[in-house]
């Protein structure tokens, strides 16, 4: 009996339908991914949206929504921003005057005016040539009250920040809130306190609403925030408070899942906002869907042609008249500039205003409720069907039935969104498709004892022959998904290579970088590198995987620094070798970074790579993108810095890098414990007094250190002059007692 149960095992193991086994595996692992919002699903299903939004962007039809831009063109006529406040006050006014139905401001006003009379009466009376108190000054209105009565008379809406950090402000209610169903709190965006206007203002205007819109975790606004709770109070945003002073309505009307009487479930969250007469369609957060079109600049209107009468009172009545009219700053250093699945460089006040549109023309895109449900049971039924069909239909025809399958679900997707604006995601049931073929073929391999061969011939060209050794031993290392190690991180790009490029072929190009990165490689390979990948002319390299190296920080610290010192004697090695298109005077920037990060076998079901991610990466791309801002070679974060014993490091800044909250301080790596630059010691010394009296907002003291040269004597002409800079614009306008010395960095 024993050997008849063996024997049915062998036939079992044997037989073709093992073979389904690995991609029903794969299905009901993917399946339970689904159900837990994985996040790298939930991306993949964005991005292929905004790949539908370029595709086919909402058409543009004519609604009542205008968009004034405090533009460039706009300060040069009329001067720099912030303007007194009277001038918005006359802005407010003529828009008032032309018909407006609601006047919304992506501004936040929530500081006096300096140029207000009794604060101008003040200073001209501090001055040492003062001739009288000059109380005939102060006794003038006051422009903030002026502007707060040009609010009063208008169907105005300033707008206010909402932020992480708590603080017993809160914006005005200016209606009311009601909600049908269970509490939505839970479901809403949660502050902890509000950056709001002056209360001279709040108190005068007809509506207030949030400006505050923060993108998805790669900084794409898919869609708007309508409310958000700050404390226990819910608050409408701009462009729904906008909506709703112009109608002149009463309380925001919020259907739950269990009081709107469509499908639903699971934890309370919105399904519509009722205002005045329309009803918007949202996720369980209260956000919108941005069904965004092309851009059009006949939805903007310069705020120069408004102020200086360049439109008739007619041809403003023409233009404003009955519109729900957004204010915001397109200059350039105003910009409040976002990212769109339609352009990666759009104007805030934008998004507020084709919310809007959306809102009044009914042009929604909706991801119904039901939609997770139908993912699902696609992802099941293609994936089991699939994996039970492939070992009997052969590679061949189950490739047929595959693609039939993928682009089957594509082509659904598709049409629901280009016809019916639903969002319904393809991209998990194909990749369960995915899946499925992929780990049922894999298997069948392994059992025909051809996984080593097979691991060799697929990989060999993208791993290198470490991994591709360890990968032979042990196949389960196919599997994605990685380990956290503490690693140190590099990203070295060539500066000014759009200029190099300019002057050469494409061939000449390939042959100038092949002149670049073999050196460089050579230098990363003896310092015990792997090299993650080559991107053009960037490298990205990484310490301490696959293989251990406990000296990875210094052994980055070093090859950064051999790499600087090798360019140099490429940009001055004379005569150069037959066939050189080396162009000379070439640049560099290096980051490096040390932390945990998730190194691995990363990819996609069909294609694997063994690389890194997480925030120690990310930080490590943005200080190498911060060598230009200030002029150094080799910049590191703080965690390595504190690893680099007896190296020649100059503390640079406290920044707070694009999409990171938290501040980091960087340094500039100079030297060697051997071999520092000459003078390190004394320049280290009055640099670190010049940055405590900056940060202690001691800008005498300060720029005292900065005339004595120190840093132009080390090469470092850029940072002084950043510094002197910024001395320069504090003592016109102090940063405030709560100032923390951090810089903000607006570029990645």
């Amino acid at each position: 009996m024993a050997r008849t149960l063996r024997s049915r095992l062998r036939d079992l193991w044997t037989g073709k339908a093992v073979l389904a086994l690995p991609g029903i595996a794969a299905t009901l692992v993917l399946l339970a991914l689904h159900v837990a919002e994985v996040p790298v699903l939930r991306q993949l299903g964005n991005l292929l949206f905004d790949t539908y939004q370029r595709a086919a962007p909402r058409p543009y039809e004519p609604a009542p929504v205008k968009v004034v831009d405090i533009d460039d063109e706009t300060l040069q006529r009329l001067g720099q921003w912030p303007w007194p406040r009277t001038d918005v006050a006359r802005l407010t006014k003529l828009l008032t005057d032309a018909g407006a139905a609601a006047i919304a401001f992506d501004i936040v006003f929530s500081e006096s005016d300096r140029t207000s009379p009794s604060r101008v009466a003040k200073m001209l009376a501090a001055s040492p040539d003062a001739r009288g108190d000059y109380a005939d000054v102060a006794r003038m209105a006051d422009h903030d009250a002026l502007f707060g009565q040009a609010l009063g008379t208008a169907p105005s809406i300033p707008g206010f920040f909402m932020t992480r950090d708590a603080n017993p402000a809160r914006p005005e209610q200016k209606a009311g809130v009601a909600v049908l169903g269970s509490p939505i709190d839970a479901a809403l965006p949660a502050f902890a306190g509000a950056i709001v206007p002056l209360p001279v203002l709040a108190k005068s205007a007809a509506g207030a609403g949030f400006v505050s819109i923060v993108g998805d975790s790669d900084g794409i606004i898919r869609r708007a925030p309508l409310l958000a709770r700050v404390g226990d109070q819910i608050v409408p945003s701009l462009s729904l408070e906008a909506l709703r002073v112009a109608q002149q309505a009463g309380a925001l009307v919020i259907r739950g899942t269990d009081g709107s009487g469509e499908m639903g479930g699971g934890e309370a969250g919105v399904v519509k906002i009722k205002v005045g007469d329309f009803e918007i369609p949202t996720t369980p957060a209260g956000e919108l869907w941005m069904n965004y079109t092309e851009p059009r600049p006949d939805r903007i209107v310069p705020a120069w042609k408004i102020l200086t009468g360049a439109y008739s009172p007619a041809q403003l009545q023409a233009l404003f008249a009955g519109n729900i009219v957004f204010i915001g700053t397109g200059a350039a250093g105003l910009r409040d500039l976002v990212a769109t699945p339609v352009r990666e460089r759009e104007l805030g006040v934008i998004v507020h205003a084709q919310a809007v549109e959306q809102m009044i023309l009914g042009r929604f895109v909706v991801r119904p409720d039901w939609a997770p449900g139908v993912e699902r049971l696609l992802l099941v039924v293609f994936g089991l069907t699939l994996s039970l069909a492939l070992p009997r239909l052969g590679a061949t025809r189950g490739g047929v039935l595959f693609f039939l399958m993928v682009g089957g679900v594509f082509a659904a997707s598709w049409y629901a969104y280009r016809d019916q604006q639903l969002l319904i995601d393809p991209t998990v049931p194909a990749l369960a498709v995915l899946s499925a073929y992929m780990f049922v073929t894999a298997f069948t391999f392994y059992r025909e004892e051809s996984a080593r061969r097979y691991i060799h011939q697929a990989f060999d060209r993208y791993l290198s022959p470490e991994l591709v050794e360890r990968i032979a031993r042990d196949p389960g290392q196919l599997q994605l998904g990685g380990e956290e190690r503490d690693m140190t991180v590099m990203f070295c790009d060539v500066r000014s290579f759009s200029r190099i490029s300019e002057s050469l072929g494409p061939q000449e190009i390939i042959k100038f970088l092949i002149e670049f990165l073999t050196p460089m490689t050579d230098i990363l390979l003896a310092k015990k590198a792997t090299i993650d990948k080559y991107i053009g002319d960037a490298v990205l390299a990484f310490w301490n995987a696959p293989l251990d190296d406990p000296d990875h920080a210094t052994n980055a610290a070093r090859g950064a620094l051999a790499m600087v010192d090798e360019l140099a004697r490429l940009n001055a090695l004379d005569p150069r070798p037959p066939g050189s298109l080396w162009p000379g005077g070439v640049k560099i920037g290096i980051g490096l970074n040390t932390g945990r990060c998730c190194v691995g076998n990363m990819g996609s079901a069909q294609r694997l790579s063994y690389s890194i991610i997480g925030d120690t990466v990310n930080l490590a791309s943005r200080i190498e993108g911060l060598t230009k801002y200030y002029g150094v070679a080799v910049a590191v974060g703080a965690e390595l810095a504190s690893r680099l014993d007896g190296f020649a490091l100059l503390e640079l800044d406290a920044v707070r890098v694009v999409g990171r909250d938290a501040p980091e301080r960087i340094y500039a790596l100079l030297g060697t414990p051997e071999a520092p630059p000459p003078g390190f010691a004394a320049l280290r010394e009055r640099h670190a007094a010049m940055l405590a009296a900056y940060r202690a907002q001691d800008w005498d003291a300060a720029q005292a250190v900065l005339d004595e040269a120190v840093l132009a004597a080390a090469g470092l002409e850029k940072l002084q002059g950043i510094y002197a800079e910024r001395i320069a614009a504090y003592r016109v306008a102090p940063p405030g007692a709560d100032w923390d010395g951090v810089y903000q960095a607006t570029e990645k």
